[in-house]
């Protein structure tokens, strides 16, 4: 399995890359978003892949996160929703807003993907909405691994809040929220309550703090 490529861009197209990684070309396809972010013509990249194996077919997809390759692996699992279609969605949404859309069951958000039927981004979100939490974490948890400091908020009450016995369960809830751009207080506050009213793994911290920070009607 070819889990990762380090090479030379050599070409671009609209929808994938070649890229020369010892001599060898291997073609990859990304969303537009990736695309959007990827070096011009000779110069370095990296890029996390997932392999598609058919019987007619080997086609390589290339991601800038493990989060993004998380969640369109995650999206090819759902019947009716192929490669093409998890790229789609991705290249709409990307990896913030698959996670957004999915956990708090707006399906809406992914019907806005092309070519994505009303019924495929509902059987998305119910397939996928347990699974959200999760892919969320991984950002929490990356972040710890690479040595990232989460920055501490300014309101000291929050501070107290953040720090039980779980500490870090929170930190990476609180760590994948602002990945998605909610602002540090707002998350640590709505971590903090979550935390206070029970939830404590990660996922479900990240999926009740959510609640509490999504737009009230």
């Amino acid at each position: 399995m070819i889990g990762k490529l380090t090479g030379r861009l050599d070409y671009r197209a609209t929808d994938h890359v070649l890229i020369d990684v010892g001599g060898v070309g291997y073609m990859v396809y990304c969303s537009e978003r990736t695309m959007a972010v990827l070096p011009g013509p000779g110069e370095a990249v990296s890029l996390f892949t997932e392999l598609l194996v058919r019987e007619d077919l080997l086609q390589l997809f290339g991601f800038t996160t493990l989060i993004e390759k998380e969640w369109h692996r995650l999206l090819m699992t759902v019947q009716g929703v192929g490669a093409k279609a998890s790229m789609a969605i991705l290249s709409t949404l990307g990896p913030d807003g698959v996670s957004r859309a999915v956990t708090l069951g707006d399906w809406n958000a992914i019907k806005a993907a092309k070519g994505i039927g009303p019924k495929t981004a509902q059987k998305v979100v119910l397939e996928l909405k347990d699974k959200a939490p999760k892919v969320m974490a991984m950002g929490g948890s990356l972040a710890a691994a690479q040595g990232e400091v989460v920055a501490a908020p300014e309101n000291d009450d929050v501070i107290e809040a953040v720090a039980p016995a779980n500490a870090s369960t929170q930190a990476e809830a609180l760590s994948a929220l602002t990945n998605l751009g909610y602002a540090h207080g707002d998350a640590a506050s709505a971590v903090a309550q979550a935390a206070g009213e029970g939830a404590s793994d990660t996922a479900a911290l990240i999926r009740a703090a959510l609640k509490l920070l999504a737009p009230k009607d």
